[in-house]
C-alpha cells in the first residue's frame, strides 16, 4: 500500500538534488505539494530535475533551481538566502550531498582525500545547519541528513574516510537534536541507507559493468532479495519529515538498508579484488 504525504504550503531544501537519492527525495515532495528547491554543480542536471519536479506537482508549482558547490561558503550563503527570498521560508533541509573516493591510509595523498570527503560529507552539513536554523525556528522546521550504514560497519577497502565523514554526521544528528529540539522545535534525524541504485559507485571509476554486479551480488544476499531504489529513501525520508508520522522521532539513526547489516553481508572475493584494483 502505497502512503501519500501532503506538503501542501512546505518549503523543502535538498542538497545534491541533480540525480539519484536526492532528485528521488525532491520529486517525491513535489508530488506532496511542497515547494523544492533543486541543487548540485551541473546545471543541466539541475534543469532536468527542477522540470520533473514541476511536471509532477499536484499545482504545478516551479521548483527553484540553484547552481553551486557546498564546498563553498558563499554558494551555500546563496543557497539560502535565494530560497528565502523566494519562498519566504523554509520548513524542511535535507542534508543529501556526499561522495566517496577510495584511500588507503598508507597512499601518499591520503590525507588530502579525507581532508576533501570530510568538506562534502561533514563540514558542508554543518555549515548549512548552522545557516539554516534561524528559518527552521520559524517553522518548528525538520533536517533530514543523508549518513550510510558505513556509518556503522567498517571495512578495510579503503573507504576509511568514508566511514568517518558518515560516523561523525551521525553524531551530529544527535546533537543536533538534542540542542535544537528544546528552544527552537526542530527535529533532527538521519537516513543511513545500504546499497542503493545510483551513480555513487560509477562516481568512484567503477565501469558500469562492475557495479551493476555488485548490486546484483548484494542484492542476492539482501533478506529483501534485492538492493535499494533511491525511491526507497525519498519514502524513508518523507515519512521522518511528516508530523503527524513520525512527530515523536529525533535524533534517530534510521538504518534503511534491505537487511544489510542484520544479515552482515560482505561482497564476495572477486568483488572486493576488483575494488582494490581501483587504488
Amino acid at each position: 500500500m502505497s502512503v501519500n504525504y501532503d506538503f501542501t504550503g512546505k518549503v523543502a531544501l535538498i542538497t545534491g538534488s541533480s540525480s539519484g537519492i536526492g532528485a528521488a527525495t525532491a520529486q517525491l515532495f513535489a508530488k506532496s505539494g511542497a515547494n523544492v528547491v533543486v541543487t548540485g554543480r551541473n546545471a543541466d542536471r539541475v534543469a532536468k530535475v527542477a522540470k520533473q519536479c514541476t511536471d509532477l506537482s499536484p499545482k504545478q508549482l516551479t521548483a527553484l533551481e540553484v547552481v553551486g558547490d557546498l564546498t563553498n561558503d558563499k554558494d551555500c550563503d546563496r543557497l539560502i538566502e535565494t530560497t528565502v527570498q523566494t519562498f519566504g521560508k523554509l520548513d524542511i533541509l535535507v542534508n543529501n550531498v556526499g561522495f566517496v573516493q577510495k584511500a588507503y591510509v598508507t597512499k601518499d595523498d591520503y590525507f588530502q582525500i579525507f581532508q576533501n570527503i570530510m568538506t562534502t560529507n561533514l563540514n558542508s552539513v554543518v555549515y548549512l545547519t548552522h545557516k539554516c536554523v534561524e528559518h527552521l525556528a520559524k517553522t518548528n522546521g525538520n533536517i533530514i541528513n543523508i549518513s550510510s550504514i558505513m556509518s556503522k560497519k567498517a571495512t578495510a577497502n579503503g573507504s576509511s574516510p568514508y566511514h568517518i565523514s558518515k560516523a561523525s554526521l551521525d553524531m551530529f544528528t544527535k546533537c543536533m537534536a538534542a540542542e535544537l529540539g528544546p528552544k527552537h522545535h526542530i527535529r533532527v534525524n538521519s537516513v543511513n541507507p545500504g546499497a542503493v541504485v545510483t551513480n555513487f559507485l560509477t562516481n568512484t571509476g567503477l565501469p558500469k559493468a562492475m557495479a551493476d554486479k555488485i548490486y546484483e551480488t548484494v542484492g542476492c544476499k539482501y533478506p529483501v532479495g534485492r538492493v535499494g531504489q533511491p525511491q526507497d529513501i525519498a519514502n524513508t525520508v518523507a515519512f521522518l519529515v511528516s508530523d503527524t508520522a513520525a512527530g515523536f522521532l529525533t535524533g534517530s539513526i534510521v538504518v534503511a538498508d534491505g537487511g544489510h547489516l542484520a544479515a552482515n553481508v560482505s561482497l564476495d572475493r572477486q568483488t572486493q579484488i576488483c575494488l582494490k584494483q581501483l587504488n
